[in-house]
């Protein structure tokens, strides 16, 4: 299985024993809208809702922290995922956030995990089936084992990776120009970050650009994919698209900084940039 399936293949593969189908939709909380409840009243065939927000480590004040291995696994067994399992994760989001399920899957020792391509939207859009309200019981074991020097802390941040940063939030946050829509975080950038926004990586019906685009995407803020990077965005979830897309590249050995700018910007004592990188 490829790490980035089609409709068509999903559509062809639904039913199989060994596939876990995986709704990882999250939002912005300006946004309004609530996941778990569009789940409920649609979803592909199948899939089990992953909450990122309640899967997390919610002792950290910063949203969306990943959990320990243990809260994850037992997660996953209580959701019916398998670590073995052939796992698609898909969203119904602007911020697609089926690269942050991808992320914490493979984070905890998952190995065959997909995104599909175009997510919910393109799936509805082309009339395939839904069902809604709960996921129906399925026997699964995840035993998760997290994997060492994929994720950054804010002390390693001030310190120095030595890895170049790279920024997924759009240019006006980035630049400081527009508020950040978390209560008590200030604007702009850790200084010396590079900005390729998400939406430079995605075509309007949410599929991933090509990889000659991609590509053009990161060297046009002056980043080389296939190099080792740190990745950061408002809440370490758009981040991962980043990753996701270098992956396609070739690139390996990304890194994550989970605390993003909803932990770097809420700290008085981080230096802060604006304007452009």
């Amino acid at each position: 299985m490829d790490d980035l399936v089609t409709t068509e293949w999903l559509a062809r593969n639904l039913g199989q024993p060994d596939l876990a189908i995986v709704d990882s939709s999250a939002f912005l909380p300006t946004d309004g809208r609530d996941p778990g409840a569009e789940f409920l009243e649609a979803h592909i065939p199948g899939a089990r809702f992953l909450d990122i927000a309640k899967v997390s480590n919610r002792d950290h004040p910063a949203p969306h922290m990943l959990p320990s291995a243990a809260d994850f696994g037992r997660a996953m067994g209580e959701l019916g995922v398998g670590r073995d399992d052939r796992i698609v994760v898909y969203d119904n989001s602007p911020l697609r956030t089926a690269a942050r399920g991808w992320f914490m899957f493979r984070h905890f020792g998952a190995e065959r995990v997909a995104i599909l391509d175009g997510g919910f939207q393109k799936w509805r859009k082309e009339g395939r089936p839904v069902e809604s309200g709960e996921a129906s019981a399925r026997p699964a074991r995840f035993d998760a084992r997290e994997a060492s020097g994929e994720v950054v802390d804010k002390a390693a941040m001030l310190a120095g990776t030595g890895y170049p940063i790279v920024d997924a939030r759009g240019a006006g946050r980035f630049e400081g120009s527009d508020p950040d829509p978390r209560p008590n975080v200030a604007t702009g950038h850790i200084p010396g970050s590079r900005n390729v926004p998400l939406g430079s990586l995605y075509r309007d019906d949410g599929t991933f650009k090509s990889d000659a685009e991609l590509r053009a995407a990161f060297e046009a803020a002056g980043v080389d994919p296939e190099a080792p990077f740190v990745a950061t965005c408002g809440s370490g979830v758009t981040a991962n698209s980043l990753i996701f897309a270098s992956r396609r590249l070739g690139g390996r050995g990304h890194k994550l900084y989970d605390g993003s700018w909803s932990e770097w910007g809420a700290d008085p004592a981080t230096p802060k940039a604006k304007g452009k990188a």
